[in-house]
């Protein structure tokens, strides 16, 4: 997918690494990792007292490392590569409001030369240089990678092992799930094992292979941190996340567990300093496979949409629909006429199940519906209105609307309600698009402090349209320890959970 990073504390960084940038200057480019490798002998299980063995990757690493590859490439810098470019070359400030990524390329570059005059940014495209890795799939020469691995390239070349070079050609990218697929023109060639991300257990030993800044072969291990991450500005991949060793360089190199398949593509990681800090993920290999199958047979990629924006129910929210638990992905807000409203989907529904597989988590939503195709059909388990039912939904084409996860303020504290509500008028109706809604004059107390503010437009409680003060009022008095306000401010729609005292 494309690259992902938070600009606050935290950052999520695709595993880029820099490079040349056409003879004079500096460049970046992302790149990749490299090897993996065959099964390694189970260890007895543990017995209480005695240690257990710690695995031996050596056999692994031998055996599949062939399979890994290091990619080169050359593209045309991007807008936003020449600007970091310029910043290293030139200026003492960052542009990008102290933007981890640029401390990480001036570490690592070096400042050089003067910032590019008139007669520089007038020049011939400045040509990016970089490098990243993949994995044989196909011994008929089908490699897998990032998709930001070879974004804007205009040359790629794949090394192997054995030091042999070839120019690849890309068969297609989803920078939505950033997977992309390569092509050589080479036979009877190394392949890794595929595995199944359902057998991998948190816990479980894993191994990484790649070239982190510039050093191929790089042989690195860890656990698996948390299965079904999701990450900010993501919707569609849910990440294996672990702590193996992965840095710049690593991007579209496999993650091999102890029976030497590959479970995952190593992708980003989460860091303050543009380094490995000790968090990385990796796209299940499942999901690429199925990315990489329609690449294959199409040369692009369909994806499906339900058509709903969802976000995260947590224990106040629980608590208003009367949920065992705080578990699920609480619908919002259902596109008109889009998939979803066709089968009847409402806000306020909580989705529990998809085919069978449980929902636990907003982001388990849109992972699992991007392992659907469009015009199948799904069963959802729904929770509505204190309980359960089961709606089949026909998907559809995603066509650029993705399926949104929401945020709320998860901070309400106990207190009154605290809204003062008018009714909107017939015109304010027509204006907003809306058949009912309350305007929210003032909030105090517990809305307040859960984010309900002046100016919002109160659309149900409890999944419940209101029309009236009294129906809010009355539906208030039914609660017990919780309500869930459905607020639209601005063209977004969100469930606020307001804690009653």
């Amino acid at each position: 997918m494309s690259n992902v990073s938070l600009k606050s504390t935290k950052l999520v960084l695709a595993l880029v690494a820099a490079g040349a940038i056409g003879g004079a200057g500096v460049g970046l480019v992302q790149t990749g990792m490299a090897h993996a490798a065959a099964p390694v002998v189970a260890t007895a299980p543990a017995v209480a007292g005695v240690p257990m063995a710690l695995p031996d990757f050596s056999q692994i690493t031998a055996q599949y490392g062939p399979a890994v590859v290091n990619i080169s490439v050359t593209s045309v810098a991007s807008d936003e590569d020449k600007a970091e470019i310029a910043q290293q070359q030139g200026g003492q400030e960052d542009p990008f409001g102290n933007d981890p990524f640029f401390e990480f390329f001036k570490r690592f570059q070096g400042q050089q030369g003067q910032q590019p005059g008139r007669a520089q940014r007038n020049a011939p495209p400045q040509m990016v240089r970089g490098q990243g890795s993949g994995f044989i799939v196909g011994a008929d020469g089908t490699i897998l990678t990032n998709a930001h691995v070879v974004r804007g390239a205009k040359e790629v070349t794949v090394k192997l092992t054995d030091r042999r070079e070839y120019q690849a050609k890309v068969l297609g990218s989803d920078p939505k799930t950033d997977i992309a697929v390569l092509k050589i023109d080479a036979k009877n060639l190394p392949v890794v094992n595929i595995g199944k991300v359902s057998d991998l257990r948190v816990g479980e030993w894993v191994l990484a292979i790649g070239s982190p800044f510039g050093f191929e072969n790089t042989v690195t291990a860890g656990v698996v941190s948390a299965k079904n991450r999701s990450l900010p500005d993501d919707s569609s991949v849910s990440f294996i996340q672990t702590d193996v060793a992965v840095n710049p360089g690593n991007s579209g190199g496999p993650l091999f567990n102890t029976r030497g398949e590959v479970v995952g593509i190593n992708s980003q990681i989460y860091s303050r300093t543009g380094g490995y800090q000790g968090v990385s993920f990796a796209i299940p290999i499942d999901l690429a496979s199925k990315i990489k199958d329609q690449i294959v047979a199409h040369g692009k990629v369909e994806h499906a949409r339900l058509g709903v924006a969802v976000q995260e129910v947590n224990q106040t929210l629980a608590d208003s629909f009367k949920l065992d638990k705080p578990e699920g992905a609480l619908v919002s807000a259902v596109d008109k006429n889009g998939p979803a409203a066709k089968a009847g989907l409402e806000p306020g529904d909580v989705i529990r199940k998809v085919n069978g597989q449980a929902i636990v988590s907003s982001g388990d939503l849109p992972s699992a519906i991007s392992l659907s195709t469009p015009g199948e059909t799904v069963k959802l388990d729904v929770w509505r209105k204190g309980g359960p039912v089961q709606i089949e939904a026909k998907l559809g084409s995603l066509n650029d609307k993705a399926t949104k996860v929401a945020n709320s303020d998860e901070g309400a504290q106990k207190g009154k309600l605290g809204l003062a509500l008018r009714q909107l008028e017939p015109d304010e109706l027509r204006s907003a698009g809306l058949p009912s809604g309350l305007l929210i004059e003032e909030a105090a107390g517990a809305a307040a402090n859960a984010g309900v503010a002046q100016g919002d437009v109160l659309l149900a409680v409890n999944g419940t349209p209101v029309k009236s003060v009294e129906q809010v009022r009355a539906a208030v008095a039914k609660s017990d320890k919780s309500v869930a306000l459905l607020i639209q401010r601005g063209g977004d729609k969100i469930f606020v959970p307001v804690r009653l005292g």
